[in-house]
């Protein structure tokens, strides 16, 4: 994302002179209020692109200024994109488009090289890359010797192309300028629009965003040029009765009060237009012509709230703020009308977590509108939302994130994580995935769930998926002793009231806030004794020769299981329970861990004395499933979630080796395959 000239030079002014004021700062640069204020918004879109804090203004005109932007843009990131004269292929693609959108006149080759002041080669190179440009818009470019140059496809595709580029080329250095040669618009053409489109606002009671205020003249002017050409909208699905009865409507009849020939389509299409422009202030109800929206995005941010373990302060102004944006929004989704804005980069990394959580809150918007919220919709209302945790103090990246890992079907996982979600309230928890998903994965997190081992340099927490209440309240103090070394209390009263007080009205505030005060920090947790020092086990601790059986086959699994799990009868680490125990767990499909390799196990409660692990090796493989082959069974007795997981580890990547496991296979004596276990007991092994 660059910056413009006059908004790097405002900016510079700010960082070299912090304690100059909104008044010098429009005197020096000859600006308007609402031009400084423009520059402003732009400017802190920027720093927010760029992982910066905002800078805030006060009521007397003055600049809160973070020390992190002095700091960075003293080291060197200063060096912003500032547009120039020599034009880049991206912006004559640009100027070639509002080229051909715009003409009265047959295009040809010299048209296109004296505009752009390049070469004929370098003009059918741009030519191409403006076709590939224009397929997102199923639109084409023709040449005919009679008519030059053409854009060809809907006429509707070809009003969003014109939104989208008359932004993009008021953009350019000397845009301004460059537009009206190009489409030979004069200056009093455009204010003439500019004053109609004002005396819009003043109807209306609100403010259209000054990018907006900019670029709807031009807009407008060239759709009259073009329905003049004849080059009109064909009739589309759009609700007459929707768009008829709003102040937009009515607002498109005052801007086109000597334009009886435009047809209603025409009309309405200009209506909607007006409709799907961001506003930066309203004073009217922004629900007001569409039902059930404000309601839906309360649901919307409701449930953000909960993904992200946050509570909004001044809930109400950031949902104005949510409304004013999204009911232009809805808009422009709902009509096709969304301009291709690509603010990929935009996002800076911390913002990328809560993009992912404002897509899974969407459901009820998406549901309002009867569609899929696009991407760059999404992405705006996470910088919204981002914006407004920044500003209140909530940093995203501090909190715990956690992911559910689960292979045993879709329904389950989302149980498990439902489960999970509750019991850990504090934490953020991003996703329930699959094995196969968990190792493609690319968002940040800090721990897992799973009933099942995986190879995980986060923190990994073994839970079934079906847990009763001593489970969870066992999970629960495991996880906060391994994470914090004690069990946290953190839950804000005020928070609480805020909630209650939303639903029902409490008689004595402060009685209530002791009661809630005296639960929350009830001392119940005087019996837990956590264990700083933990035993580090490696694999070779637990697979010793004597724990280690050859065989040559077995009749069954079962059979299986138990000659595997003889030794540790033997040395008392399992009582025969525990064999009977994973004999009827067979059947769970994350037994198997990698090709021929398997590791049954069952809950510690059903017979393990100590915790331990057994190996038995088959050179011809017994069939586990019709799908799975093993000819590797590691028995594991755990007696907790903690002590075996360095060497599960370690086993995990002895199983992801295809050479070491077909050495274990064909291995000849119980010493080579120790050998191979001593090796990868060794952390340093790779």
């Amino acid at each position: 994302m660059s910056i413009s000239d006059r908004n790097h030079q405002i900016l510079n002014e700010l960082v070299n002179n912090p304690s100059i004021t909104s008044m010098t700062l429009e005197k020096k640069y000859n600006l308007t209020r609402r031009q400084l204020g423009y520059s402003f918004r732009q400017i802190n879109d920027w720093l927010m692109a760029n992982n910066l804090p905002v800078i805030e203004r006060t009521r007397k005109g003055y600049f809160i200024i973070d020390q992190s932007v002095f700091t960075k843009l003293d080291s060197g990131q200063e060096k912003i994109l500032v547009e120039n004269n020599i034009l880049s292929v991206e912006q004559r693609i640009y100027l070639i488009l509002i080229m051909l959108i715009s003409s009265e006149e047959e295009l040809s080759l010299h048209h296109f090289t004296s505009e752009l002041d390049v070469s004929k080669n370098t003009v059918l190179n741009d030519l191409k890359q403006a076709q590939a440009f224009l397929s997102a818009f199923d639109l084409s470019i023709r040449y005919t010797r009679r008519w030059g140059y053409l854009i060809e496809g809907q006429e509707f595709q070809v009003r969003k192309l014109l939104m989208k580029v008359t932004y993009q080329v008021l953009q350019i250095n000397n845009g301004t300028n460059r537009i009206q040669k190009i489409t030979g618009l004069q200056n009093e053409q455009v204010d003439e629009f500019h004053q109609r489109i004002e005396n819009v606002e003043n109807k209306l009671y609100l403010k259209f965003t000054d990018e907006k205020i900019e670029t709807m003249p031009y807009i407008l002017i060239l759709i009259k040029r073009r329905i003049k050409q004849e080059n009109k909208i064909n009739p589309f699905s759009i609700a007459y009765e929707e768009l008829s009865d709003t102040k937009e409507y009515q607002a498109t009849e005052e801007i086109l009060y000597d334009l009886q020939e435009i047809p209603v389509t025409e009309r309405l299409f200009i209506t909607l237009h007006l409709l799907s422009t961001n506003v930066y202030w309203s004073e009217s109800s922004m629900d007001e012509a569409i039902p059930n929206l404000a309601p839906a995005i309360d649901h919307m941010l409701r449930r953000f709230e909960k993904n992200a373990c946050i509570y909004f302060q001044y809930r109400e102004e950031l949902l104005n703020k949510l409304l004013q944006h999204i009911k232009p929004a809805y808009y422009r989704i709902k009509y096709q009308l969304t301009e291709f804005i690509d603010i990929h980069n935009s996002l800076g990394k911390e913002f990328i977590g809560i993009h992912h959580l404002v897509k899974r809150s969407l459901s009820p918007l998406a549901e309002l509108i009867g569609c899929d919220i696009p991407e760059h919709e999404t992405r705006y209302i996470t910088m919204l939302i981002g914006g407004w945790m920044r500003k209140q103090g909530e940093s995203f990246e501090k909190k715990v994130k956690a992911i559910v890992v689960c292979p045993q079907g879709i329904s389950v996982s989302r149980l498990m994580f439902t489960e999970l979600r509750e019991l850990f309230p504090e934490f953020v928890f991003l996703d329930s995935l699959s094995v196969r998903e968990f190792f493609d994965y690319k968002l940040d997190y800090d721990i897992v769930f799973s009933p099942t081992f995986l190879q995980t340099d986060k923190k990994l927490f073994i839970s079934k998926a079906f847990i009763g209440r001593e489970e969870k309240q066992r999970l629960r103090k495991q996880v906060m002793l391994e994470l914090h070394g004690y069990i946290p209390s953190d839950i804000d009263v005020h928070h609480i009231l805020d909630i209650i007080n939303h639903h029902t009205t409490i008689k004595n505030e402060s009685a209530l806030i002791e009661d809630l005060q005296a639960y929350i920090h009830r001392d119940e947790e005087s019996n837990i004794k956590h264990r700083n020092e933990q035993n580090d086990f490696i694999l070779s601790d637990f697979i010793t020769p004597n724990h280690i059986t050859l065989r040559d086959d077995v009749e069954s699994w079962e059979e299986a299981i138990r000659i595997s799990a003889q030794p540790l009868i033997e040395s008392g680490n399992i009582t025969k329970g525990y064999i009977e125990a994973m004999v009827n767990h067979q059947h769970d499909p994350y037994i198997v861990i990698g090709p021929n390799i398997a590791i049954p196990h069952a809950p510690p409660e059903e017979g393990v004395n100590e915790v331990g692990m057994s190996l038995l090796r088959l050179k011809e493989k017994v069939q586990f499933t019709s799908e799975h082959g093993i000819h590797l069974i590691i028995i594991i007795a755990a007696v907790d979630k903690k002590q075996h997981i360095n060497a599960l580890m370690q086993l995990m990547k002895l199983a992801s080796v295809e050479h070491d496991r077909n050495k274990l296979i064909h291995a000849n004596s119980i010493k080579e395959v120790h050998q191979i276990i001593n090796l990868y007991s060794n952390d340093n092994h790779r």
